[in-house]
């Protein structure tokens, strides 16, 4: 996916970023906020990046998803807009999936809160990055796209030990993940369904960045090559 007009790819965790390296961008990692994603898409387009995109995990709200399940999404919905990802770019990562994609500026954790974002907006998943990076696409009238992998499907919520072991840089830090499960040991079963399904989406990313990057240069406007 090298190209001449590079794409910024902005993603969450450090295990996002490790999945992307064969799509061959520059990664910067928003440490798992939205605020850090926007401020790491700026830093993006501030280096020259003439694309974004918004790379990860994402949660499922849709309850027909599955983890490993891949959105490209034609549509996100953020802070009450709507925008639109670039045609081209959706087409070089493998086709829209004709789905919206809801933009939050914190993790919805409980599986009420999902069943009720599901009713309200007809997103099929939720993430922290894809807002920022389509507001900031928009700000510097940049293409963008999503390539978003669903992690915690819409009927499961997320234990609070997971979201206390995350550090600034998107990095689990183990120490901080016993101490939190030493304060709340049934967090276990619900920690452990959690790995299951991110190493099932990570590779289901992983493997998605593996057949773009092999698909060679390709002549489109200003993005994905």
């Amino acid at each position: 996916m090298g190209s001449d007009m590079a794409i910024g790819i902005v993603v969450g965790l450090a295990m996002e970023a490790r999945a992307s390296r064969p799509l061959g961008g520059v990664v910067t990692t928003g440490g798992g906020t939205a605020a850090g994603a926007e401020v790491a898409a700026e830093e993006l387009v501030a280096g020259g990046v003439r694309a974004l995109l918004s790379f990860g995990l994402a949660g499922g709200l849709d309850p027909r998803l599955k983890p490993g399940h891949l959105l490209i999404p034609r549509t996100v919905l953020a802070a009450g807009q709507s925008w639109q990802t670039d045609p081209e770019l959706d087409r070089r990562l493998g086709g829209p999936t004709d789905d919206l994609l809801l933009g939050e500026s914190a993790v919805v954790g409980s599986a009420d809160a999902k069943r009720q974002l599901w009713r309200t907006t007809g997103a099929a998943a939720v993430d922290l990055e894809s807002g920022a990076v389509a507001q900031v696409a928009a700000r510097h009238e940049l293409p963008f796209a999503v390539l978003r992998a669903v992690c915690d499907p819409a009927q499961r919520s997320l234990p609070r030990s997971a979201l206390a072991a995350l550090d600034a840089g998107g990095r689990v830090r183990r120490l901080r993940l016993l101490a939190s499960l030493l304060l709340h040991p049934l967090d276990l079963p619900g920690l452990v369904a959690l790995a299951a399904d991110a190493s099932l989406a990570r590779r289901a990313l992983a493997e998605r960045a593996r057949r773009i990057g092999a698909l060679g240069p390709s002549p489109v406007h200003g993005g994905l090559r």
